[in-house]
């Protein structure tokens, strides 16, 4: 299989190089020439898989000749053997045909941990047969960081740098990522947002010159397909587990950088029966406005309860619209030549989108109330970012006859401050891996939102 550029200028990749380029050289994403698609007695085959072997059969066409099955499998195990749940993304019940997927029992509490955990066993598997060794430069939210970090902390082949937005991400969230002292993980706090840790990471990706002789950047962000890849196979799972191919089953997705949701999209391309696809929001409602009003136009980012959210720039959306654009990629790169601009899609483009997507926003106020009322209508604890999903989901579901699934994307206990405003709780306990966490020593570097620092620090840091 071969991967193509959303920018339609740059050579194609196979899966290898594809995971090992990250951002294609035009500036688009990469995104299979064609997908692989299953058929409805295919896909009832595939009910009663455990988690890793239906991993295997979703994620192997996209291989190709890249990896053999042996070293898939492999890889697939050893990704999955530290989460702390048998069923791995396990379901509850909240409602009537509503359900939570738990995506938060990987080893930081969040659902990064699916993609992220293969991502690192599959870096240092190419890597170690290419006799390469690179340096990840990612960007976090709050919880792709420690997720990445995790993934990569124990390779051969990888130094690792990621960047946060100084105090704007909760004590937990820093913490997974500053108390991990490996010799090849480095820590950056920008005195910034996440944008601009984002724009960061793109700009050191357009030019590379800073790095020492030999080495070169690879992205942990959902800008890399195995991110997104790996996280369609939870769609699935869930899927077949409340009846499909012969039920319809829909998701509420809390939504930021939109690699999370377009993976159920491509889960809906790929022939599972998907009739909606919810786009959940906090106040940073870039992704809502434009679904329902065609309005994409930035706005100030606004600091929120669900920090991992706060995000104006959302990446992945480029990958939707080179679909709905009919995989134009002068097309995309004409609408995208301006990101502080207003961006307004093609009536007709809309349209299709609007067939899969419906979308909402829900604040602050209104995310404390959903913590309360699931709390003491089923006493289920949800974190900020699932609340929002869950909101979302009530308000705008189209069918109450189909089963709706919620993803989970974190472990409350990652997000005290805002669960302690909606329940006098005591506090959350930690899982028992985490128990110490606030007695660790932290490590990380303070620096201002200045490339050339980021890059002299990066330079340094190799060279030593």
């Amino acid at each position: 299989m071969k991967f193509i550029s959303t920018r339609g200028r740059a050579p194609s990749l196979s899966f290898a190089d594809t995971v090992l380029t990250g951002l294609a050289s035009d500036g688009g994403l990469y995104v299979p020439e064609s997908l692989p698609t299953f058929s409805r007695a295919e896909i009832a085959a595939m009910a009663g898989l455990d988690y890793r072997e239906l991993a295997f059969r979703i994620i192997q066409p996209f291989v190709g000749d890249d990896l053999s099955d042996e070293e898939l499998r492999d890889i697939i195990e050893r990704s999955y053997e530290t989460f702390r749940h048998r069923a791995i993304a396990p379901l509850v019940q909240t409602g009537t045909n509503e359900w939570i997927l738990e995506l938060f029992h990987g080893p930081t509490l969040a659902f990064k941990d699916f993609a992220l955990q293969f991502l690192g066993q599959l870096f240092d598997h190419l890597l170690k047969k290419r006799g390469e060794r690179v340096v990840v430069m990612g960007a976090t939210s709050g919880d792709t960081g420690s997720a990445a970090i995790e993934g990569c902390r124990h390779c051969d082949n990888i130094d690792i740098f990621i960047l946060h937005p100084h105090n704007r991400v909760s004590e937990v969230q820093r913490r997974q990522m500053t108390t991990v002292m490996s010799d090849n993980v480095f820590n950056i706090a920008l005195e910034g947002n996440f944008d601009d840790c984002q724009n960061m990471v793109k700009a050191s990706f357009a030019d590379q010159s800073f790095l020492p002789d030999g080495r070169r950047l690879v992205a942990v962000n959902s800008i890399n397909w195995a991110r997104i890849m790996a996280q369609i196979v939870y769609y699935f799972y869930a899927a077949l587990r409340l009846g499909a191919p012969e039920k319809t089953v829909n998701f509420s997705v809390p939504t930021g950088n939109f690699g999370d949701i377009f993976a159920g999209y491509l889960a809906r391309q790929m022939g599972l029966p998907i009739d909606q696809l919810v786009i959940a929001t906090n106040a940073n409602d870039i992704l809502h406005r434009c679904i329902s009003d065609n309005d994409h136009s930035p706005r100030p980012l606004v600091h929120s309860l669900s920090p991992s959210m706060d995000i104006m720039v959302s990446s992945n959306f480029e990958r939707l619209l080179f679909d709905l654009y009919d995989r134009n990629g002068s097309a995309v790169a004409e609408l995208l030549a301006d990101r502080s601009a207003p961006m307004h899609l093609d009536p007709s483009v809309l349209s299709r989108a609007r067939e899969v997507f419906s979308s909402c926003r829900v604040d602050d106020a209104r995310t404390v109330e959903v913590i309360r009322e699931v709390f003491e209508s089923s006493e289920y604890l949800l974190d900020p970012h699932t609340a929002i999903g869950v909101e979302a989901a009530r308000r705008v579901r189209k069918s109450a006859e189909q089963p709706m699934v919620c993803l989970s994307t974190a472990h409350p206990a990652k997000f005290p401050d805002a669960v302690a405003r909606a329940l006098p709780l005591e506090k959350i306990p930690l899982p028992a891996h985490m128990q110490d966490l606030f007695e660790r020593a932290e490590r990380m570097k303070v620096l201002p939102n200045d490339l050339s620092q980021v890059h002299e620090f990066m330079a340094t840091a190799l060279d030593t």
